[in-house]
């Protein structure tokens, strides 16, 4: 369906663009002709996973923490003094872990709230005021969470990824004279470096929760995100597409 060249000329930065899911979308997005910035907060992952995608593709790299909006300044003026312009954002960096609700610190709320929503917000707002407000032209893709049946277990997370899921209706209207689209995935659970951080027991058997009794991967949702990234979506805004196998929809997401 992807045309070799379907991302020639084209400029995208994927923050978490170091591992997992984000790293899978920089692959693909090289594999099919675009210039790639990754931005993450660790700087020896981040030359890391450089030296692993340069071979595909042109890719810089750019350590900064999303939720210091002058770094996140700093990120666009150093794409810009670059390559002038950026045409794809994918809004990848987060982190949460598991908790009960009652357990989760104030503390732990808030580095969550900041790196998922705050940040994500930061991100999005700065590449439009340096890039796509004048360019008249931008494409957004909010990698977000599996929500549907609100996120027990993950009330941080949950909470922070239904705003980005508004925040992407909300943008996607008020940005549309822009010619920016801005669209969300939410993937369920997927094979990556992400599940390290959870207990074992927590995914024991988590496959046959899920309607397809296997888990997603990594190179799926870059599948779904460079088509909405692509002109083959040209149409599409404001809407937020579910990679889950059908776990949405049947079964619980974990034993509480």
């Amino acid at each position: 369906m992807f045309a070799p060249n379907l991302f020639s000329q084209k400029v995208a930065l994927v923050t978490g663009g170091g591992s997992g899911i984000g790293m899978a979308i920089a692959k693909q997005l090289l594999h099919y002709g675009a210039k790639v910035y990754i931005a993450s907060r660790k700087e020896e992952r981040l030359q890391k996973a450089l030296a692993e995608l340069s071979p595909l593709g042109a890719c810089d790299a750019f350590a900064l923490d999303i939720r210091n909006p002058e770094e996140v300044e700093k990120l666009a003026n150093y794409i810009k003094e670059k390559e002038g312009k950026l045409d794809i954002l994918v809004n990848n960096a987060g982190g949460q872990f598991p908790s009960a609700a009652e357990m989760i610190s104030p503390n732990g709320w808030n580095a969550v709230i900041n790196t998922n929503l705050n940040g994500t917000f930061y991100l999005t707002r700065q590449m439009f005021h340096t890039f796509f407000m004048s360019q008249k032209q931008g494409t957004v893709v909010n990698i977000i969470a599996n929500i549907y049946r609100g996120f027990p277990g993950m009330a941080h997370t949950g909470a922070a990824r239904a705003g980005v899921d508004n925040l992407t209706k909300t943008l996607a209207v008020e940005w549309s004279p822009y010619q920016v689209r801005i669209n969300a995935v939410a993937p369920g659970i997927i094979k990556s470096s992400g599940l390290e951080q959870y207990p074992p027991d927590i995914l024991k058997g988590i496959s046959d929760k899920i309607p397809l009794k296997r888990l997603g991967s990594t190179d799926e949702v870059a599948y779904l995100t460079l088509f909405l990234a692509s002109p083959m979506a040209n149409f599409i805004t404001g809407e937020t597409v579910y990679i889950d196998g059908g776990q949405r929809l049947w079964g619980d997401m974990w034993e509480m």
